[in-house]
């Protein structure tokens, strides 16, 4: 069984090219100062609201969704969600005139919990309603693209039902990736694939990160780089049967490839040999606490230790290397400087805390 959410595309009747965007509700405060004191930059993304499964037959809605009918969704309660949405941003049913089923995009395994599945519907609103709440505001496309593409310090962000929901289909980003697997495209260019590994219990992939960025303006004339290329791999750490997935992953990209590894943890660096076989004139990046970890068999080829505080250069766009210990001791993060779209390892885990692996220097009071 999976979680299914609604989010509603909602048309401006005064602009075609706008949409309705919800203001969301930020992290609960935790009762310590340092970081209840943190103000973080406002999130905005499509409304959306939780899906109810209803049990026997469905009763015909006040809401005619075209298309819907030709998929397996027709036991979900539309009505219940679709009214909730409208009212949190202001609007009544009646607001809304035709419905139309959209997509359905199911989410990456990026955790232990339930599959997401997520279903688009469009609706052109009738009424502009002159008074949005405070926390709506009506956007386009290429708005929430300069948003997410050229992101200033505390400046708005957009989420990614827009992008996963619009933005990936309208716009050409990065060539995408050729596997079977589902994966997650945000910001646009920068692509996550989760892959089964080695990892700890309850988790069961490693985010494998994919950076390809096509036609883009140079940005990297200005600084001293420690590496350069045209696409960047970070943590290809999959078990051995996804092997054939990595290959199919790498196998297109540019020859001039840096490998960049958070840590030495077997479920970030597995699939290092297959990439090395693959492609010869790759450079791996990592700590040189990480690469005297790192076996012979896994890389042998050219590697450039690093050390926290250099930039690397991928397509002519800057990623700034990060000094993060504390998992182990030579753990790093990699900061996307556009779209401040940082890498942060396993110091984020989704679910839980991060272990102090004592054996590897992991120890937090380093990182303070």
């Amino acid at each position: 069984m999976a979680t299914y959410n609604l989010a509603l595309i909602l048309g401006n009747p005064l602009n075609d090219a706008e949409f309705l965007l919800a203001k969301q509700t930020p992290p609960p405060k935790f009762g310590i100062e340092e970081y209840d004191s943190f103000v973080d930059s406002g999130l905005w993304d499509l409304p959306s609201k939780k899906l109810d499964l209803v049990e026997g037959e469905l009763e015909p809605g006040s809401f005619v969704i075209e298309g819907l009918e030709r998929t397996s969704l027709r036991n979900f309660d539309f009505d219940s969600a679709i009214n909730k949405v409208l009212e949190q941003v202001g609007f009544k049913a009646n607001d809304g005139g035709e419905w139309r089923f959209l997509k359905h995009l199911e989410e990456a395994e990026f955790g232990p919990g339930l599959p997401v599945h997520t279903v688009y519907i469009s609706g052109k609103l009738l009424n502009r309603n002159q008074n949005l709440p405070g926390l709506c505001k009506w956007m386009s496309i290429q708005s929430c693209l300069s948003w997410l593409v050229d992101v200033k310090p505390s400046s708005d962000r957009v989420g990614p039902l827009v992008v996963l929901g619009l933005i990936n289909d309208s716009v050409h980003s990065s060539e995408k990736v050729n596997t079977a697997l589902d994966y997650q495209e945000y910001p646009p260019g920068v692509i996550i694939v989760p892959m089964r590994s080695r990892t700890a219990k309850p988790f069961h992939t490693t985010n494998l990160v994919v950076f390809a960025p096509e036609r883009v303006k140079n940005k990297c004339k200005d600084y001293n780089f420690v590496a350069h290329g045209d696409a960047l791999i970070v943590d290809p750490g999959c078990r051995a049967n996804f092997h054939k997935e990595l290959l199919k992953v790498v196998a297109p990209l540019s020859k001039k490839l840096v490998v960049f590894v958070t840590h030495h943890h077997r479920d970030h660096v597995d699939g290092l040999s297959i990439i090395q076989k693959c492609n010869p004139n790759a450079t791996l990046l990592a700590h040189k606490n990480s690469m005297r970890r790192i076996g012979k068999g896994d890389w042998s080829l050219n590697h450039i230790s690093v050390s926290g505080g250099e930039d690397i250069c991928i397509g002519g766009q800057r990623l700034n290397i990060i000094f993060a210990p504390g998992h182990t001791d030579g753990h790093l993060a990699l900061l996307h400087v556009d779209t401040h779209s940082l890498i942060v390892g396993d110091h984020c885990v989704g679910q839980g805390s991060a272990l102090l692996d004592i054996t590897s220097g992991g120890n937090m009071t380093v990182s303070r």
